[in-house]
């Protein structure tokens, strides 16, 4: 039987509130993943099966943690479900999307093998287009315009274009955009949303039987969902209402790229009746550190009001240091860390450096280095984004869907085969006058009469090669193995020699290898493992593309972390320094001009509250901008901390070391320099 005395009083309310409406405001580190484990547990418990409930969260990191809970709890409790039924369904919200799409996708126009566009893609097809347009005044930037489409995409129930140039752009080639995906059979991350809407309001039958289907819906970081997914929510539960959602205003960081705060503070107007429950007790931070969070977050006025609280005593107070420079900053919080580990015995990766800017992170890292101290850079260069992966992703999609032209016009040539870039750009103008894909175009004899003797061969061949990897694909079944079948194909064209040819570093082309081979033993491992190849495939392309912070989660070791803001909700470590809190870094000057405060303010909550044991922050009177130092004052939010809580870390330097104190240093350096505690020191 579940035992829900491990739960405090709210939360066990939330699990056991199971009918209708019910928000449940989980304040940081109170414990909300728990709640909605043990809330799908208590479900099955009492009946429910399995494969009628429903939990959406926004990170497939997030789904995968709340799925082995939910697995551990149901194993324990004997709760499993049989094999005749599948266990509850716990997904991102494009994960959801993409799999209502995989069933029903052709009754809108398109195949089942439909591919989905990453970033990379969509701006292929944006620069396609843009080239193709003479648009007045400046020249266009292809990632503001598909930041726009994007916009326009989500925000479609409020008409009207924001009045600028990526803006007008994007209103340009909104149709061609569109057109451009359809006819290569492919999707953007906007879409695995938008699509399904239309399929519910086009198909109310779909839509009956989904809600007939997931009688209870959970979703996770509510405060995060935008108009969009907010329409998806409500037609799913309209005829049951039984939505749980579990959220934070205080932690709403998104609104830059479109999460709409509104969602949760207006919950009774989309949901008449709601439940509220607030999770205010914090398991994760001494009370000193949150009694700073709760201040600064006051002052926001748009908010639900609640106060975090924890057991676990005042701690510290927080250290507040004032540097004459950026470099200063950067070389003094390096030393704090190797204080920390050589007197304190706190490994690197208890600390954390948090920034509000990318560009913060630089004499961070330099510094590190030079004081030989390993480092974790979140969100440095993906794994995604290098050369060997999106040749081989490309090179799958399209053998998969031969008229995916962005992947087509990738590989085309790589490794060289005689395709040059002038006859791809012959076959790409075919393509646009005849209004078919450029694998079309490169089919139709009349096209190949244009060309070269040399260049019509490496045409036929390239079109062999693809038809017959393509015919193996669909005709394989159960087991056929994908990864034989890449590392032949790959061995056929050339490939690994073409990476070992491409760098002079024979170590970094070893390192592209490895890469690549990481990846191709990943084939075989994708659910199911079983059924057709060019699924299997299919679901393997769709895995990664909507999975790509996975690469974020691999242990980096004994190392500290460097993170921006935006990339640390969720995350806690004993120990964090925020740098740069200055105003114009926090809040940044965008977001002052803009008006955007109270957002940023939530922001400085976040960062406060990834902190377990000690925080400290750091302002500089001087940063480096252009090669030259600019004047910097501390940020505005440091009056919103009560003075008790500050501790002045320069005035707390300068202090006279008392007699104990000094003992019990000296013996933390004989510690770390190995030294008996009782030895002379050799002199």
């Amino acid at each position: 039987m579940l035992n829900l005395d491990v739960l405090n009083p709210p939360q066990r309310q939330a699990v056991e509130t199971t009918d209708g409406p019910v928000l449940v405001l989980a304040g940081a580190g109170s414990g909300k993943t728990r709640v909605i484990t043990y809330r799908i547990a208590y479900l099955i418990e009492k009946g429910v099966p399995p494969e009628a409930i429903l939990a959406v969260t926004f990170t497939n990191k997030a789904a995968r943690e709340m799925r082995e809970r939910v697995r551990q709890l149901t194993t324990r409790l004997k709760l499993q479900p049989d094999g005749r039924s599948n266990g509850p369904t716990i997904c991102t919200f494009h994960s959801l999307g993409a799999r209502i799409l995989r069933r029903h996708i052709e009754l809108l126009g398109y195949k089942r093998n439909f591919v989905i566009y990453n970033e990379s893609e969509q701006l292929g097809a944006v620069k396609k287009i843009l080239s193709r347009l003479h648009l007045r005044g400046e020249k266009a930037d292809p990632a503001a315009v598909l930041a726009a489409l994007s916009w326009f995409k989500n925000h479609s129930a409020q008409p009207g274009w924001r009045d600028d140039a990526s803006h007008a752009a994007a209103r340009q080639i909104c149709e061609q955009y569109n057109a451009a995906l359809h006819a290569c059979n492919a999707v953007d991350f906007d879409d695995l949303l938008l699509l399904p809407l239309r399929l519910f309001r086009e198909h109310p039958d779909i839509l009956h039987r989904l809600q007939q289907q997931y009688q209870y819906v959970m979703v996770d970081e509510y405060q995060d969902t935008n108009g969009v997914q907010l329409e998806l929510l409500r037609m799913l539960t309209a005829r049951h209402h039984n939505l749980c959602v579990v959220g934070d205003d205080d932690q709403s960081i998104y609104g830059w790229r479109g999460a709409e705060i509104a969602n949760l503070l207006e919950m009774e107007k989309h949901f008449p009746q709601v439940k509220i429950i607030k999770l205010e007790q914090n398991y994760r931070s001494t009370n000193n550190i949150l009694e700073a969070a709760n201040a600064v977050i006051r002052h926001n006025p748009r908010r639900r009001p609640k106060k975090l609280w924890s057991t676990h005593g005042a701690g510290e107070k927080i250290a507040l240091y004032t540097f004459e420079n950026d470099e200063e900053e950067a070389r003094t919080v390096v030393e704090h860390i190797e204080s920390n580990r050589l007197f304190n015995r706190i490994p690197w990766r208890a600390h954390a450096v948090l920034f509000r800017t990318n560009q913060q992170s630089r004499l961070l890292e330099a510094e590190l280095r030079k004081a030989r101290v390993r480092y974790h850079l979140v969100g440095g260069q993906s794994y995604f984004d290098r050369r060997e992966v999106r040749d081989f992703l490309a090179y799958l999609k399209v053998m998969a869907n031969p008229h995916d032209e962005i992947s087509l016009l990738r590989i085309a040539n790589v490794p060289a085969r005689g395709l040059s870039e002038t006859t791809m750009q012959h076959f790409l103008a075919e393509s646009q006058k005849r209004h078919c894909s450029v694998y079309t175009a490169m089919r139709n004899p009349d096209v190949q009469a244009g060309l070269s003797a040399r260049a019509g061969q490496a045409t036929l061949d390239f079109l062999s090669f693809l038809d017959a990897e393509h015919g193996r694909l669909s005709a394989a079944k159960n087991a056929f193995s994908l990864k034989q079948w890449a590392e032949k194909w790959l061995d056929a064209i050339g490939y690994w020699n073409e990476l070992k040819r491409s760098e002079k570093n024979p170590d970094t082309a070893q390192n592209r290898i490895q890469n690549l081979r990481e990846l191709v033993e990943m084939l075989d491992k994708v659910e199911p493992q079983h059924g057709p190849a060019i699924e299997r495939v299919n679901n393997f392309l769709e895995e990664i593309t909507l999975d790509t912070e996975r690469e974020a989660e691999d242990d980096p070791g004994d190392a500290v972390t460097l993170i921006t803001m935006h990339s640390c909700k969720g995350l806690e470590f004993p120990h964090v320094f925020i740098v740069g809190f200055e105003e114009g870094l926090l809040p940044h000057s965008r977001a002052i001009a803009e008006n955007s405060i109270e957002e940023e303010r939530r922001l400085f909550y976040v960062a406060i509250t990834r902190a377990r044991q000690t925080l400290a922050m750091s302002y500089c009177l001087a940063r480096k901008k252009y090669g030259s130092l600019v004047p910097c004052n501390p940020s505005r939010f440091l009056k919103d901390i009560p003075a008790r809580l500050i501790e002045n870390a320069s005035e707390k330097a300068s202090r006279p070391v008392s007699r104990e104190d000094a003992k019990d240093l000296f013996a933390k350096m004989r510690a770390a320099l190995g030294m008996p505690s009782g030895s002379k020191d050799g002199a």
